[in-house]
């Protein structure tokens, strides 16, 4: 099969899809890996580190879609390649289709099996996800700690406190991947730490893991009377292929202080609050109600490296089955695949992604 790696062309963008020892092993097992030059720059692979590997090296953006029978991506397609992808070709990357109906319907129309990362499920977890939501979340107290200084519009409140001065206050909505990794950050900062979570269960265990941060029950009086006395609030929730749920509206917004910041982790599938709208890494935030947002859609773009490393860990294993053995067979070996499906001939094969936009489900049509 010939397997390619386009350039993301998303702004600020430095991930790439397949690392060069990724594409070595594939190229061992007898495929061909055509990567776009300067696809890795930005993550620090160089065009010479796939070259040793093997791999192909091509300057037109557009001839990676002409010839390539799979596309591995780290984000969805922008508009200027949705007339690249045909019918016949598999893409495997980020969809996050419940957000855009615009992107949705460009699939459609093209024909393209659409396989997104996000939606692969596996004992009730989404190993391809988990690893960006693990960079992502850590990030989060790291930008949000950032836009708290005053010389970025900030409220002044240095979270992790000095002694004689109480730290500042973080609350994470939701505790799984993303949610858990920012309340380690932000206790290890020093920072006063509530976790909100609906899971019994996961909260028994965020309780045990993380010794000094708090769980509390979430509920939208619960996240009332905690607002106005937040300095950090981290929107963490995450429902499988969905559009996340607006659990913050904007007359919840004007209770929380003046220069305290807003991260919406959750922004890739629309964001948790009724006032987020997502930004770039360029142009990371903007205040509304008094409160700094940061909503960048491709968060961990930003520690490109380590991401592409993260994410090549557990993708590598799908890629190398849809190659050898085609969408098929791949998906008859390993089942996870099949909710991975969101599009296929011009169909919607996810029923959250369907529910979103409401569109018609069709069950995808592998067993």
């Amino acid at each position: 099969m010939i397997i390619g790696v386009p350039k993301e062309i998303k702004d600020h963008e430095y991930r790439v899809a397949l690392l060069p020892s990724a594409a070595y092993q594939l190229i061992k097992r007898g495929h061909q890996v055509m990567v776009e030059r300067n696809a890795g720059t930005g993550a620090g692979y160089p065009d010479s580190d796939y070259e040793q590997a093997g791999a192909t090296l091509v300057a037109d953006h557009r001839a990676i879609f002409e010839k390539a029978g799979l596309i591995v991506k780290v984000k969805e397609p922008l508009p200027p390649e949705y007339p690249l992808l045909r019918p016949g070709q598999i893409l495997f990357t980020y969809l996050h289709l419940a957000a855009s109906r615009g992107l949705t319907e460009a699939l459609l129309k093209s024909g393209v099996t659409g396989l997104a990362y996000e939606t692969i499920e596996v004992n009730r977890r989404l190993p391809l996800l988990e690893p960006m939501s693990e960079i992502a979340g850590r990030m989060s107290v790291l930008v949000g700690g950032y836009f708290l200084a005053k010389h970025h519009g900030g409220s002044g409140v240095l979270l992790g406190g000095v002694p004689g001065v109480l730290p500042g206050r973080v609350v994470v909505l939701g505790g799984g991947a993303s949610g858990i990794n920012a309340a380690r950050m932000a206790t290890g900062l020093g920072a006063d730490v509530t976790i909100l979570e609906v899971d019994l269960e996961r909260m028994r265990f965020l309780d045990i893991t993380l010794h000094t941060a708090h769980t509390l029950y979430s509920s939208e009086a619960h996240l009332i009377d905690l607002l106005p006395t937040v300095d950090l609030l981290i929107g963490a929730v995450l429902v499988p292929g969905a559009k996340a749920p607006k659990l913050i509206n904007r007359e919840m917004l004007r209770r929380m202080r003046p220069g305290s910041v807003l991260v919406d982790i959750a922004i890739d599938q629309g964001g948790c609050a009724e006032t987020s709208r997502a930004t770039t890494h360029q142009n990371p935030v903007y205040v509304e109600e008094g409160v700094t947002h940061y909503c960048v859609a491709n968060m961990p773009g930003a520690y490109a490296r380590t991401a592409t490393q993260a994410l090549t860990n557990v993708t590598y294993r799908y890629i190398e089955l849809l190659a050898d053995l085609g969408l098929t067979e791949a998906c008859q070996k390993q089942p996870a695949l099949i909710g991975g499906l969101n599009v296929m001939d011009g169909k919607v094969t996810h029923k959250a992604v369907a529910e979103a936009h409401g569109i018609p489900w069709s069950q995808p049509p592998l067993k």
